[in-house]
């Protein structure tokens, strides 16, 4: 077993089975409150550090956390200046972003200790990304290689979630860093899970009903959503419906991309899930839903949490405490990496196969 460290933890949905793999994580950071209390409940045998990591105590504290034993970070800095859904498009924009220099905050606690891995995951786009450094602006690439290239093993690699055990389609960019002397292998791919194989034997439910099965309960929408998603085939948008389509209080028709107001597909892998996976308007959310006797489309709803826990990949015994709302779990889930995907990344530390 290696002990590690996580930054920008949030709730450590991508960790669920780090302890499977072999990684048991001493102390983590999370800069907002009801995440850190969260993430402390459901790993209470770690330590978490509340704040924010620029802050000269929080990351002191953090610091103090990690032994020398501690030989594994892993790290997650905010994606939300980088991606491209977010309202950061230009360098500029980027470059005014102060949430793109977190990763600064992460070269600070490399330089300062003495890890054997390191895993730094974000989104693509964080690939690409041009940061300030050495009078000059360069790719993370670029900075790591400059910094760390005589010290470690630098790899670079964007994943799909959906090709290592995940029925959803998220990429990831997933950099490993690992000491000249150390192994870590890239995992192999697998096949695709699709949607139907995923959750296709749950049973149906419309707007606001509810299961017994645990979890598995659909969320109230409005009837309008409802009645142009009933009309919605599967695998398209209401915005392409010839009647039924998004429209304003006066008639007017809604404008907005095809990728919302959008049912999923069942013979493909799940869209990637999002932090607004509650809502029919949001990125293809929808249900796939299946075709009536009367021409119309049964589950005219987002996916229940227990269709979300199944398309993240986790267990089928997952529970979160009770304080937590259906809003906050959806959150925490959609800004979190898979948690089979990095399962997989990690298992192919050298070390954990001795």
């Amino acid at each position: 077993m290696i002990k590690g460290a996580s930054m920008f933890a949030s709730g450590g949905i991508g960790e669920t089975y780090f302890l499977d793999a072999g990684i048991d994580i001493v102390v983590a950071n999370e800069l907002l409150p009801k995440r850190g209390k969260f993430y402390q409940e459901m790993y209470p045998k770690s330590k978490m550090i509340i704040g924010d990591i620029r802050d000269e105590q929080v990351k002191k504290s953090f610091m103090a956390k990690i032994t020398k034993d501690v030989k594994f970070l892993i790290a997650t800095p905010p994606c939300q200046g980088i991606s491209n859904l977010g309202k950061n498009r230009t360098l500029d924009d980027k470059l005014k972003d102060k949430r793109n220099y977190l990763i600064f905050d992460v070269l600070d606690v490399i330089d300062k200790k003495n890890f054997d891995y390191i895993m730094i995951e974000n989104v693509p786009g964080f690939f690409k990304v041009l940061l300030p450094y050495n009078n000059s602006l360069k790719t993370i690439k670029e900075i790591l290689e400059d910094k760390y290239s005589n010290i470690y093993n630098i790899e670079m690699k964007i994943l799909n979630a959906k090709d290592y055990g995940v029925p959803q389609s998220r990429p990831r960019a997933i950099t490993i860093m690992y000491k000249k002397n150390k192994v870590w292998k890239w995992p192999r791919s697998q096949k695709e899970i699709t949607l139907f194989d995923a959750i296709g034997y749950l049973p149906s439910l419309e707007s606001g009903q509810k299961s017994d099965i645990k979890y598995h309960n659909a969320r109230k929408h409005l009837d309008t959503h409802v009645l142009w998603m009933k009309n919605t085939p599967t695998g398209c948008s209401a915005h392409d419906n010839k009647y039924f389509f998004p429209r304003k209080k006066d008639g007017t028709r809604i404008k907005g991309f095809n990728a919302t107001y959008k049912r999923m597909r069942w013979d493909m892998p799940a869209p990637a899930v999002t932090m607004r996976s509650d809502a029919i308007s949001s990125q293809e959310n929808v249900h796939p839903g299946r075709k009536l006797d009367d021409g119309t489309y049964s589950d005219a709803r987002v996916l229940t949490l227990k269709e979300l826990f199944i398309i993240e990949s986790l267990p089928n015994e997952w529970e979160f405490p009770n304080w937590c709302t259906d809003t906050f779990i959806r959150q925490i889930i959609g800004e979190a990496i898979p948690p089979r995907l990095s399962y997989n990344i990690i298992k192919g530390i050298g070390d954990l196969d001795d």
